[in-house]
């Protein structure tokens, strides 16, 4: 079974492993199901919460954690079916995965959105290859569309802070000088819907997401008893909210056109912020955001350095629900 998304998971097996998470946290598990396992981290981008929180999480489940960064510590990769592999790949991935699954029992990959074609990367290629030719388990560290494990530790802060029952949930673009991908708001968006959570997304005409995930979304927030709604005013927005999580992405329909798109975004840099003032309008609001953030950017330092800011919280969590993870994958 892979991890590519939390749609890979039912509510009650998402609510199993966040529960688990608990028991690893408190230290109530103390079992180690890695003993004499290994796991390869592939990374084709920078990463430290991932990094580090899949190695120590591995090393204290009593695995090995194999890194692997293409193109850097390891061959350059071609992923297409079919490829004239005549520039500037080294292997193709069909045979990088079979070779490494006969060394490893489970492979993270991390491979993000590089904002050139939007067709072909909302399909997510490179994580899909990797799930195709794997015999083992493939988890997504991160890739063009989605996050999971940041979208579980999330959900996992708001339990531990909030309880379990349902609340009002704010996801709010920010300005960012540049685009960044979509992943982190569509996994946040995705189950917080999947967990009940009445969801208020909030971003700039031109920044909506993608549409199959907003169908995914409606459907998810309607069988577990939640609501979706979206606006364009980022001030009402706040109203009422008990969690807001910020996090900029760029726009579909200027993919591959970063300038133009910089351009276009600058006069919502003063207003798209998360700010004292518009935190003052919430229900005394959980700030989250997965990190790294652009302080005085995305969100001012009154709000991110206040009680109720859980970015550090979130950024542990990822620790022990990975850890909860591999164990359920591997046990």
């Amino acid at each position: 079974m892979n991890f590519l998304t939390t749609n890979s998971f039912d509510r009650s097996e998402l609510d199993a492993l966040i529960g688990s998470a608990l028991t690893f946290k408190n230290g109530s598990d103390v079992t180690k199901p890695l003993t004499g396992k290994s796991v390869a981290l592939v990374f084709f981008n920078p990463s430290l919460r991932t990094r580090a929180s899949m190695q120590v999480g591995i090393y204290e489940l009593g695995g090995n954690a194999v890194i692997l960064e293409p193109g850097n510590t390891s061959w350059t990769l071609e992923h297409r079916e079919g490829a004239v592999m005549d520039g500037d790949k080294t292997e193709h991935l069909k045979e990088f995965v079979h070779v490494l699954e006969r060394y490893v029992s489970a492979i993270g990959v991390r491979t993000f959105a590089e904002l050139k074609d939007w067709e072909t990367e909302r399909t997510d290629p490179v994580l899909n290859a990797f799930a195709k030719y794997a015999s083992v388990p493939v988890i997504n560290l991160e890739s063009a569309m989605h996050h999971p494990c940041q979208a579980m530790a999330d959900m996992m802060t708001i339990r531990e802070n909030l309880g379990e029952k349902k609340k009002k949930v704010l996801l709010t673009w920010a300005w960012h000088p540049k685009p960044l991908p979509m992943a982190v708001p569509n996994s946040f968006a995705l189950a917080a819907a999947q967990f009940g959570h009445d969801i208020r997304i909030a971003h700039p005409k031109g920044y909506e997401l993608d549409d199959e995930l907003i169908d995914e979304l409606k459907a998810h927030s309607g069988d577990a008893g939640g609501s979706v709604e979206f606006t364009n005013d980022v001030e009402s927005a706040f109203d009422d909210v008990e969690v807001v999580y910020a996090k900029s992405w760029g726009s579909k329909y200027h993919y591959g056109n970063a300038n133009q798109e910089i351009r276009e975004r600058a006069v919502y840099r003063d207003k798209w912020i998360v700010d004292e003032t518009k935190m003052a309008r919430t229900d005394d609001a959980l700030f989250m955001h997965c990190l790294p953030v652009r302080r005085n950017v995305i969100v001012t330092d009154g709000v991110i350095d206040s009680p109720r800011s859980v970015v550090i919280d979130e950024a542990e969590n990822r620790l022990h629900f990975q850890k909860a993870l591999l164990t359920r994958l591997l046990k």
